[in-house]
This record gives C-alpha cells, sequence and structure tokens, in this order.
C-alpha cells in the first residue's frame, strides 16, 4: 500500500507522517519513507537547487521538471520496489504536490502536470493521501517560525518566501483535487496539536489498511 502526505506550508504534514510511520511499525508492518522532492542520493541534490531561495528566478516549467525528475529516481530506487517486497510505503508528498504547486498555483494547469506524471511515472499514484488542511496564515507563521531557528530550514525555504496569493491558490488546488478524487485523497483538519491530528489521521488510515489486507 502506498500512502502520501500534502499539504501547504507548516500544515504539520511531516509531523503527521513520521507519528504514521512510528504506528505502523510498532504494529509490525515494514515501511519504507520517502521524502519529495528527495528521498535519494539524486534526489537530494535536485531538492538542494529546488528549495534553495537563492535561486528565486527558476522557471515553472523548471520546477514542474525537476519535481519529477527527483520523483522518479525515487519511484525507480524506492517506492516500486518497496511495493513489490510487500511493503508499506509513506511519502512526504508526490504528484499532487505538483498539481497544487506548480498546477494550480504556477498556473502550468492540472493537465500538463498529469500528462508529465504519466510520462515520468506511468500509473503510479499513493492508494491513500492525507492533506493535512490548515488556514493558510497560520501554516506560514509556523513554517517562518521553524526558519528563523534552523539553518538547514532556511536554506530550503524558497517556496515559504512565495506571496500569501501563492499559498491560497496551492491550497485551493488541493481542495479541487479532493473534490475530483474523494476517495483517494482526504482533507484532514489540522487545528489542534499533533496528537489531535493524528487521531484524525489514524481514523482515515487503520480502515484502509484494514480493507487491503482482504
Amino acid at each position: 500500500m502506498f500512502i502520501s502526505f500534502e499539504g501547504t506550508e507548516g500544515s504539520g504534514k511531516s509531523t503527521q507522517l513520521k507519528l504514521l510511520v512510528e504506528r505502523l511499525r510498532a504494529s509490525g508492518y515494514k515501511v519504507a519513507v520517502n521524502q519529495e522532492p528527495g528521498g535519494t542520493v539524486i534526489g537530494r541534490e535536485i531538492r538542494r537547487v529546488l528549495l534553495d531561495p537563492a535561486h528565486a528566478e527558476m522557471a515553472s516549467m523548471t520546477e514542474l521538471l525537476l519535481m519529477f525528475a527527483s520523483r522518479a529516481q525515487a519511484a525507480a530506487e524506492v517506492i516500486l520496489p518497496a511495493l513489490s517486497r510487500g511493503d508499506l510505503v509513506v511519502s512526504d508528498r508526490f504528484t499532487d504536490s505538483t498539481l497544487a504547486y506548480q498546477g494550480a498555483a504556477r498556473g502550468l494547469g492540472f493537465d500538463l502536470v498529469r500528462n508529465a506524471h504519466r510520462l515520468a511515472l506511468g500509473s503510479l499514484q499513493p492508494d491513500l493521501t492525507l492533506c493535512i488542511d490548515l488556514p493558510v496564515e497560520e501554516g506560514l507563521a509556523r513554517a517562518r517560525h521553524r526558519n528563523e531557528g534552523n539553518q538547514m530550514a532556511r536554506s530550503e525555504a524558497r517556496f515559504d518566501q512565495q506571496c500569501l496569493d501563492f499559498h491560497l491558490r496551492v491550497r485551493a488546488g488541493y481542495r479541487e483535487i479532493a473534490e475530483a478524487e474523494p476517495e483517494r485523497v482526504r482533507i484532514v483538519d489540522g487545528s489542534g496539536n499533533s496528537a489531535a491530528v493524528f487521531e484524525r489521521v489514524w481514523a482515515l488510515v487503520e480502515p484502509a489498511l484494514s480493507e487491503n489486507r482482504s
């Protein structure tokens, strides 16, 4: 089974992913974890270029192609081998991020992103996508607070620094995806503490795991 986490900047999706992986492993599952962009040695080099605030001039199409370059490598090295072993895969972002960020917020359109996905990845997609939803202003405040005390986070803050309207378009893009694919993409209320949010996450994952086993 392939599960992905999505969300706007500062939504808490990475925290929820870590909590889920801990719960799954404690329950006896073998879990492979992927990060987008990243996940492999090549992917981490691509991530460094994509997220560096110094690269403000990067074209939208460059962003899209670099995202899929990283994703194709992760599919080849991490995701497909794990699924073939019968392991669970949990990914911090996947193509839904590119739909929301480059397709919706950058204005490239969903059709172009989906065509790029088919070229790079064929029919591979998550079985369940959990989109942690939080008001954009609250998420950005969290992200900026995180960046203040973390040199690594500051070096990957190019998307955090986009204008408010950009992030509002990202959130709207996620909602459009969820409306189009309600069985796969589930919106999770990201308000409250991480434990409360995780209970909402687990309430969606646990029945999906049971269904996948049957």
